[in-house]
């Protein structure tokens, strides 16, 4: 099969990790297709124990292509963090491909990420404060910055200047931050410039090419269905849709490209972040994640699972019903 999409069929940590990394024995490319740092993976094999954020499941084989497509939220000290490890642990140097038209993550967002959620307290939509949020609105807003970018400095001062102009009122006046400094945003990212470059490419044109030559392609997925921005449970979505059609969009592929879908779930249900969730026990929370080696690397606290009919409804029926629509549509579709 050409190609096979994975994604999570709940709210996350459904072992997504496992599975892909199992699969991607028999693929030549993996592909992560959205999110970014705010959802992790763990892998255990004979090299050890490992906690991807950034990285494809597929890393440790090298025999893989391991690509980082258009839709993706690239965080460069984070992604370099990510490549030293296993390197460090005797695990061959991957075979990274990262799309010239993904965008940044940049410190400016990390920043936001933060001051906004201690500002809005118990109102908190769940985020995990790595500046995926205001990365994506950026992207909306038509201000992020594209890895290509990177490699022309003066236009890339330029990009950073525009995108600082509204962030410093919201900084200075409802934050009572103290300004941010193109100059300073510049120097920081300057040094991993260099580094990046052998791995940047036309993710769109390699996949491609292989779709054409009926390569096997792996897009993975990250979070669950049911944390879509559209069809989940909003407001307490991720910022970019884990639904495995999105494959195809993020590595600039015809819809009808992905020909197989995989979709992880377990045979407990459980939930992180915030939001809605059918029903939970605090007893049971940590014992059945750790029986499971299915503890959240990104998501904060133990996740909450349910507890039979014990456990209490912190929302309506018919707002918990609604979360599950999507996922029959998707399944059916």
């Amino acid at each position: 099969m050409p190609v096979r999409a994975v994604f999570g069929a709940n709210w996350g940590d459904e072992g997504k990790g496992k599975i892909t990394d199992h699969l991607a024995l028999d693929a030549k490319y993996v592909a992560r297709f959205q999110g970014g740092k705010n959802a992790g993976r763990t892998v255990i094999n004979d090299y050890g124990k490992f906690q991807l954020h950034l990285l494809p499941s597929g890393v440790f084989y090298p025999h893989v292509t391991k690509s980082l497509e258009a839709r993706f939220a690239v965080n460069l000290s984070i992604l370099f963090q990510e490549l030293d490890d296993p390197i460090e642990r005797g695990v061959p140097h991957p075979r990274l491909a990262v799309s010239d038209r993904a965008q940044l993550v940049l410190p400016l967002h990390t920043m936001l990420d933060r001051l906004e959620n201690d500002c809005l307290g118990d109102r908190s939509f769940g985020s995990t404060r790595v500046g995926i949020a205001p990365f994506y609105a950026d992207k909306a807003l038509k201000i992020g910055v594209q890895v290509h970018e990177l490699f022309h400095a003066d236009f890339l001062e330029a990009r950073i200047v525009r995108s600082l102009e509204t962030k410093q009122t919201l900084l200075e006046h409802l934050h009572g931050s103290e300004p941010v400094h193109p100059e300073a945003v510049f120097a920081e990212m300057s040094p991993l410039v260099s580094r990046l470059e052998p791995f940047v490419c036309d993710v769109d044109e390699m996949l491609a090419n292989a779709l054409s030559t009926k390569i096997h392609i792996l897009p993975e997925g990250q979070l669950g269905a049911l944390r879509d921005p559209d069809q989940g449970i909003y407001p307490f979505p991720m910022s970019s849709s884990p639904f495995a059609g999105f494959g195809a969009v993020g590595a600039g592929s015809p819809p009808y490209g992905i020909r197989g879908i995989v979709a992880v779930t377990k045979a407990y249900s459980s939930c992180v972040g915030a939001g809605p969730f059918v029903t939970a026990s605090g007893a049971s929370k940590r014992t059945s994640s750790e029986r499971a080696a299915a503890m959240p690397e990104n998501t904060g606290p133990p996740p909450a699972v349910p507890d039979g009919l014990a456990g209490s409804m912190p929302w309506p029926p018919d707002t918990v019903a609604a979360c599950r629509a999507p996922l029959r549509w998707h399944l059916r579709a």
